[in-house]
């Protein structure tokens, strides 16, 4: 498959939860009459992806009230994760993709390096995800994985695809709330 671009339809795909196996994104995006985003991250463990996590949790009433919902995908097994979390700890759900299958379907690659992953931004979520208390976890995955974002209407139409060039090149919780209008 190709890189995914706006106008494209997001292929289906059925997934687990930590907490629920075999849902479809067909389902799940058809479950709102607003968008959905699905935003790549790399593993539970990455200090970086907590940050995120929680930014997206602390401000997830923004999200809401956009209109739409948001899926996060990590690298990371459901049942670590279940043994991590409890239902309800999150106001979204995790996509688990252990083996790395949406990753490579979607041609969300990797960094060459660990050099190439990191910029300035990314450093700065660092400083504060360290500030915040956020401690390095399990490895799981591709070390180097960088991240992508995609916006969908119900149909998976694709109103916005983003592909990251650093490690911390995700939209913050405002910027995803306002791709979601």
């Amino acid at each position: 498959m190709s890189k995914l671009t706006v106008g494209a339809q997001m292929p289906d795909f059925t997934f687990d939860t930590p907490f629920e196996s075999g849902r479809t994104l067909a389902e799940t995006a058809g479950k709102t009459a607003g968008k959905t985003a699905l935003v790549f991250l790399r593993y539970y463990g990455c200090t970086l992806c907590q940050y995120d996590i929680h930014q997206f949790t602390q401000a997830h009433d923004k999200i809401a009230a956009a209109g739409g919902q948001m899926l996060v995908v990590l690298q990371s097994d459901p049942a670590k994760l279940a043994a991590q979390l409890k239902p309800g700890d999150l106001p979204f759900d995790i996509v688990c993709d252990p083996e790395q299958k949406l990753y490579k379907e979607f041609e969300i690659a990797p960094a060459e390096s660990k050099a190439k992953m990191a910029d300035l931004k990314t450093m700065g979520k660092i400083a504060k995800a360290t500030a915040g208390g956020f401690k390095h976890g399990d490895y799981e995955g591709d070390e180097l994985q960088l991240p992508a974002c995609f916006v969908m209407t119900p149909d998976r139409t694709l109103s916005y695809a983003h592909y990251g060039v650093s490690a911390g090149d995700v939209p913050t919780p405002e910027e995803l709330a306002e791709l979601l209008k």
